[in-house]
């Protein structure tokens, strides 16, 4: 993941059709603007924060939309974060951590190793309280035991906790022990019931907290001593989280797995700027692509060539750091650089940014506005379609229209 380099080489600038905005909802200029979560209540006029302005370099409109709560942290976890020790602080309150002293290594794998040392006690002794408890319910005398318990993978949504199922709430809300990833929201997990436990295994670039083996190992150890065991994730389990891989592990191994789906991000976001990822006459299909290959790299995307598609809407996840490859990738293999497109970071967050460009001009715009990750982006023509993009109303009918009459 990461960030889109800034110094990067851009398309050229000459007929730019940026929107930047910050925020939830719709803003227009001269429109009363009613009270939504995210936005101030505010009648919109060329002063104000909330509405359209004109760039003068430009000679298109600019559109600004900002929140609240724009200056406000991330609603992730991230690494290393007061939020994220605060909320496992149970691993590090065994008595014989209490003249422990914290490496300070600059080196995440030393910094990661410490801490793995730092929670090991407190998860063997979870692992024994959890044990005995399943003894005794089990009848005792004679040693019978009840069988493993069950995991779940629970997908819980792009952030808007609203977004999260009834399956999802009422799972999370019993479990024993939570294993949860970098994007799942803070929102989400203060919903977690009050005697569960709280382990973080997120990744982020360059740290990962837990490898992926050792979430498997610390997944298979839980369940098998009968603790209802969820593994959070953002989005869904099943599109770009590694659900597929925990499933194939953990039934290998005799234990069920039980799916709950999120909202993935696609949808989730789409929805929320009034981009159709489908519309009859205008995008027969969608697909998914992710922007990090298995290896790592700069330039995973071999699939630009079939990806290339004017009737088709692409949407990547994890694609920040290799846009400016796909994007000339895209347009190298036959795509209009008029393409509409949109990079949305932290979506329906109340920290959501977006940037609604042209596919020529969407690199300069992510790097300009310095969006960070997790960024989703939208490529093809229904972005048009939102009422955030930034050509005319006669233009977007235009579009409708021709596409319509083929």
């Amino acid at each position: 993941m990461g960030r889109a380099d800034p110094d990067s080489d851009g398309p050229d600038r000459t007929e730019p059709t940026r929107v930047q905005a910050v925020g939830l909802k719709r803003a227009w200029s001269g429109m009363s603007q009613t009270h939504t979560p995210g936005l101030a209540t505010s009648r919109c006029s060329s002063s104000c924060p909330f509405g359209a302005t004109r760039d003068p370099l430009r000679g298109r409109r600019t559109i600004v939309i900002r929140g609240h709560n724009q200056t406000s942290s991330s609603p992730f976890t991230e690494k290393h974060s007061i939020d994220r020790y605060q909320r496992d602080s149970w691993l590090y309150q065994h008595p014989s951590l209490q003249n422990h002293t914290f490496c300070g290594a600059n080196d995440s794998n030393s910094i990661r190793d410490d801490d793995i040392a730092l929670q090991l006690p407190e998860l063997k002794n979870l692992l024994e309280v959890l044990k005995e408890r399943r003894r005794r319910r089990g009848g005792g005398g004679d040693g019978e035991v009840r069988g493993p318990g069950n995991v779940f993978l629970v997908g819980t949504g792009p952030g808007d906790p609203e977004l999260l199922t009834l399956k999802a709430l009422r799972v999370i809300e019993s479990a024993d022990l939570l294993l949860y990833d970098r994007l799942v929201s803070n929102d989400v997990l203060s919903l977690v019931g009050d005697d569960a436990r709280l382990l973080y295994v997120g990744k982020t670039a360059g740290y990962h907290s837990r490898t992926q083996e050792e979430i498997h190992e610390l997944l298979l150890s839980f369940a098998e001593v009968g603790a209802n065991v969820v593994r959070l994730k953002g989005g869904d389990p099943l599109v770009f989280g590694r659900g597929g891989e925990e499933m194939d592990f953990l039934q290998q191994q005799g234990i069920q797995v039980k799916v709950i789906p999120g909202i993935t991000a696609a949808s989730g976001i789409a929805a929320e700027l009034g981009i159709p990822l489908t519309h009859r006459g205008i995008a027969n299909s969608v697909r998914f692509l992710t922007g990090h290959s298995r290896k790592g790299g700069t330039d995973p995307l071999f699939v630009a060539e079939n990806a290339a598609d004017p009737d088709s809407t692409l949407v990547v996840y994890m694609g920040l750091s290799t846009l400016p490859s796909l994007a000339q990738k895209l347009m190298q293999h036959g795509l209009s650089p008029n393409t509409p497109a949109a990079a949305i970071e932290r979506g329906t967050t109340p920290q959501q940014r977006m940037v609604f460009a042209e596919l020529k001009d969407l690199v300069d715009e992510v790097a300009s506005l310095e969006l960070v990750s997790p960024t989703l982006i939208v490529i093809g023509k229904v972005v048009a379609l939102s009422p955030f993009w930034p050509h005319s109303s006669n233009e977007v009918n235009q579009l409708m229209e021709s596409e319509l009459s083929c």
